[in-house]
């Protein structure tokens, strides 16, 4: 335990999956932690969890969409803990109307890169600066292994997740002078709801799930991950994409 002690995280769409893991990590790790989740019942749960556990958080209902709430959402972060030190841009996520590009609705296309780029710029652009404030830190993106390989059936989560990669690298070496390090993770199949329901209707998903050498990650992966790139144990890795991938990229 402390590998975040004194440390203010805040993590978008930690109300379920990935970014609750990941809360309850880093609240168990010293954080006080932001659950910045968009549903307010999942959001209050995880906030519910993390304090029967013994750890600090407090829920702000965000939609990372919306520049307004992400405004709010720092403002009180900053009253609540005068400081912020750690963003886990965690927010995203493809659904079943995705698919090849000539056939996915182009609604679907602008929610992906909305949610997922536009929520990442919009909560890196406001928190920043309250990290550069606090003395530096670690903003830590989700990107995927589908930015890296061809994933048929998701053109438009694919494109949304390859801008992350690339937006990270930038924001890496826009802010490294800051004292600011920029890191992605990029998780395989995970085994959260919302993907076990995929893994039972898409073709494709079920094909790539069975190229993980290691087997399907699990939620704890990659909050370990980011854990990782939250803390000062990885003071010297900026602009890295961390693949959390049970060697499908290699397969």
């Amino acid at each position: 335990m402390g590998r975040l002690r004194d440390k203010v995280a805040l993590i978008t769409g930690s109300g379920s999956g990935i970014g609750r893991r990941a809360a309850q990590l880093f609240a168990s790790e010293g954080a006080r932690v932001v659950i910045a989740e968009q549903d307010a019942g999942t959001g209050e749960e995880t906030h519910q969890l993390i304090a029967r556990d013994g750890g600090h958080a407090s829920f702000i209902q965000t939609d990372v969409t919306d520049e307004k709430s992400v405004e709010a959402t720092i403002a009180e972060t900053m009253r609540t803990f005068g400081a912020l030190h750690v963003i886990y841009n965690n927010a995203g996520g493809s659904t079943m109307a995705d698919g090849p590009l000539t056939e996915c609705p182009n609604e679907e296309f602008w929610r992906a890169i909305k949610l997922d780029v536009f929520g990442t710029w919009l909560v890196s652009r406001h928190g920043i600066p309250e990290i550069i404030k606090s003395g530096g830190g670690s903003v830590v993106n989700a990107s995927s292994v589908v930015a890296h390989m061809g994933w048929p059936g998701k053109d438009a989560y694919t494109a949304a997740k390859g801008a992350i990669a690339a937006l990270t690298r930038s924001m890496a070496v826009e802010f490294a002078p800051h004292k600011v390090r920029v890191n992605a993770v990029a998780p395989c199949v995970t085994r959260t709801p919302r993907v076990v329901a995929q893994l039972n209707a898409l073709e494709t998903t079920r094909r790539f799930a069975e190229q993980h050498l290691m087997g399907l990650a699990e939620p704890d992966d990659v909050a370990m991950a980011a854990l990782y790139l939250a803390s000062d144990e990885s003071a010297r890795t900026t602009g890295h994409i961390l693949q959390v991938d049970s060697g499908l990229t290699i397969s």
